[in-house]
């Protein structure tokens, strides 16, 4: 185990660092993308107050399509629009603009979900009050959403993470990148069993996290 840890030690720490960037910082645009594409398909949605056929329909198509396109021929079919935007295709500079292209979509369709889920008539009545529609938003149906929306970042987050280790396999860093390049490519099988087991730990400790933090805003 000591040899282990001497050996790959500053390795693993290194990944996970790399990891943990790739993620914060992408999940930090995306989560912004997100919230605004989602308030925007339910505020255009049809029977809604700013209700704009053109613009839910475009928006809808725009998320389906990225939405479908998985992830990894995703990253290979963006690396000219990465390197026009960041200037590298490689490293964890390079993996944050697919990374954020890809959740985006995902987190704004999660999110639009879990605002359909709050009581319309709360919302209904707040409006017979003469309450604005960006306070409205905001104040009620955000705040009622959270603890759904708690759960769908975290499970966001963890997509998130599949996605880093995937983008190791174009030289991006972190720990998928680890695994590929020491656990398959030198046959170093412990590399590849103690990433996995990271990997899983990491998970774990973000879905319960989130799963205590969504019970604890239901009591609020």
């Amino acid at each position: 185990m000591q040899a282990f840890i001497d050996q790959w030690g500053s390795e693993f720490y290194d990944a996970i660092i790399e990891t943990l960037q790739m993620v914060l910082i992408s999940l930090f645009f995306a989560v912004i993308i997100g919230v605004i594409l989602a308030i925007l398909l339910v505020l255009t949605r049809p029977g809604q107050p700013l209700q704009n056929k053109f613009v839910y329909q475009s928006l809808n198509l725009l998320i389906n399509v990225i939405r479908s396109i998985p992830f990894i021929i995703l990253l290979f079919f963006m690396l000219p629009f990465t390197k026009l935007i960041v200037g590298v295709t490689i490293g964890v500079k390079g993996v944050i603009v697919p990374l954020v292209v890809n959740a985006a979509p995902y987190i704004a369709r999660l999110i639009e979900s879990s605002l359909l889920e709050v009581n319309q008539g709360v919302i209904e009545a707040y409006r017979a009050m003469g309450v604005k529609t960006h306070q409205i938003i905001w104040n009620v149906m955000l705040r009622e959403a959270r603890p759904a929306i708690v759960l769908a970042l975290t499970i966001a987050t963890i997509s998130l993470i599949g996605a880093t280790a995937m983008a190791g396999l174009v030289g991006a860093g972190g720990l998928g990148d680890l695994a590929y390049r020491f656990g398959h490519l030198r046959y170093e099988t412990d590399v590849m069993y103690v990433t996995v087991i990271m990997l899983v730990i990491i998970v774990q400790g973000l879905q319960s996290l989130g799963n205590r933090l969504a019970e604890r805003l239901k009591k609020d």
